[in-house]
């Protein structure tokens, strides 16, 4: 069967109409040197021998498990499947198999996105559930009568995205160029930032606090004195809770003292679970919330989407980005859905327009919404008060092992920064690896790296939550102790 249904006669129509006289001439303005000159090596199949040759290269993956493993002896073959504690601002959660069910319903369908309202009620309502669990996650409880005080958006690609788009929307709603990012923000979230700053116009830079205090939350005297030279330029302030290492901030002080120069706060919160035994961000003073809801909507991909989730006051509604869906009524009374904002640049002028986001990761956040319902108010606070418990089992358990000790021991929620005896964390998780157990990530590797980190070689961020048992935590700590010189 062929990938490719044109026939000699469609391309040669199609080369006709646009006037060039090969395929070969389309692309005449890439260098020689950059293009492929001999046909792909693509072997074809039939069905069937496709599907197992994809089954063939699916097995090569090991799937992380919620039961234990068996420790294998040094330089064994993994057992199938492993023990995962990653994490590092994306912790995998148990996620019911009503979700998978539930995505399957027929009113969820639509043809395209939903821009005609009156085939897309099913999705509409949808998005318009997942913004409401959203601002009551992150912001202020609505008061009965009240008009709600923050209002969710559609989502974002991912939670980096959603931070950048933050940062930007303060610029808009201050008038000002600058953000400082406050002690140990994830650096993939400030890569993001920094890359959609480099590309304005204006050149204006980003600015980011490098360091945060021993106990790993911001240090509060590096924070004042940079506010304090940034005076009326700063636009935002952002901050991270739990932050990157894991560690629980204080983000009110941060909020009146941003308050107090005219600037926003925004705040980041990978770890959304957390919020069913911390404060909301907007409770506790933040403008603009963003954060990451894949790890309770479904499992973490290899180059797979997240859930960028955003919401803020009310008041600043108009500059949000992405779309907004909103409830109505129609002639007749009855209940209806639409898009009430799209603030995009596709939709409307570009000097209004408040970002170029394309999409809203709509199937995760439907599963998002799905669970968080599943669950309920009482559901979620029981489930993050048992990741709490088994973090803190974790933290007592390790703390036991001899040349181990905490990097950041504020107090921590799901995630720990843990220093390994013998100061190579890399070295450690390769040879836990060969036993079945994914024991972190090295705080040292590219993309994950601290720079403001002290001896960063010998950390190793791991991650627990309701998908161990406390024999798993008990087995990586004597895994933990075998392989560390």
């Amino acid at each position: 069967m062929r990938y490719i249904p044109h026939t000699e006669e469609d391309v040669a129509r199609m080369l006709r109409v646009v006037g060039v006289p090969s395929v070969e001439a389309l692309f005449a303005h890439i260098p020689a040197r950059l293009r492929l000159q001999r046909p792909l090596a693509i072997e074809p199949l039939d069905e069937a021998a496709l599907l197992q040759h994809m089954e063939e290269l699916a097995a090569l993956s090991l799937p992380a498990i919620s039961g234990p493993v068996r420790l294998g002896s040094a330089g064994a073959a993994a057992p199938q499947p492993v023990r995962s504690f990653l994490g590092a601002g994306l912790v995998p959660h148990y996620v019911p198999a009503a979700v998978d069910l539930l995505l399957l319903r027929a009113e969820w369908y639509t043809a395209y996105t939903p821009y005609q309202p009156e085939i897309s009620q099913g999705t509409l309502q949808a998005i318009f559930e997942f913004q409401t669990i959203v601002a009551e996650l992150f912001g202020e409880p609505v008061r009965p009568g009240a008009p709600a005080p923050f209002v969710a958006n559609a989502s974002l690609y991912d939670g980096a995205s959603a931070l950048a788009e933050a940062v930007l929307m303060a610029r808009r709603l201050t008038g000002r160029p600058a953000a400082l990012l406050a002690g140990a923000i994830h650096p993939q979230y400030a890569a993001s930032v920094a890359g959609y700053l480099r590309g304005l116009s204006d050149g204006d830079p980003v600015l980011f606090q490098s360091g945060f205090a021993p106990d790993g939350r911001l240090d509060a005297a590096e924070l004042a004195a940079r506010l304090n030279e940034l005076g009326e330029t700063l636009a935002c302030v952002v901050v991270q809770s739990p932050n990157y290492l894991g560690v629980v901030e204080d983000i009110r002080p941060v909020a009146q003292a941003a308050r107090a120069r005219g600037a926003l706060l925004v705040a980041v919160c990978t770890e959304p679970l957390a919020l069913g035994v911390l404060a909301p961000p907007g409770v506790l003073g933040a403008d603009i919330v963003v954060g990451e809801g894949l790890g309770l909507a479904m499992p973490p991909s290899l180059g797979g989407p997240g859930v960028g989730l955003f919401a803020a006051r009310s008041e600043y509604v108009r500059q949000m980005p992405g779309r907004l869906v909103g409830q109505t009524v129609d002639q007749a009374g009855r209940r209806g859905y639409c898009l009430t904002l799209s603030t995009r640049e596709q939709h409307i002028r570009r000097d209004k327009a408040t970002s170029n986001i394309c999409t809203n990761q709509g199937l995760v956040a439907l599963a998002f919404a799905i669970h968080l319902c599943l669950l309920g108010k009482q559901g979620f606070q029981a489930l993050a008060r048992l990741n709490l418990s088994l973090a803190q089992y974790a933290r007592q358990r390790l703390g036991t092992l001899r040349g181990f000790s905490l990097a950041a021991p504020g107090p921590t929620f799901n995630e720990l920064a843990v220093r390994v005896r013998g100061g190579r964390a890399a070295e450690v998780v390769d040879r836990l690896a060969e036993r079945g157990l994914l024991a972190g990530v090295p705080l040292d590797r590219p993309g994950f790296a601290l720079p403001a980190l002290p001896g960063a070689e010998g950390v190793l961020l791991l991650a627990v939550s309701e998908r161990h048992r406390r024999e798993d935590i008990d087995l990586l700590a004597q895994a933990l102790d075998e392989v560390c010189p």
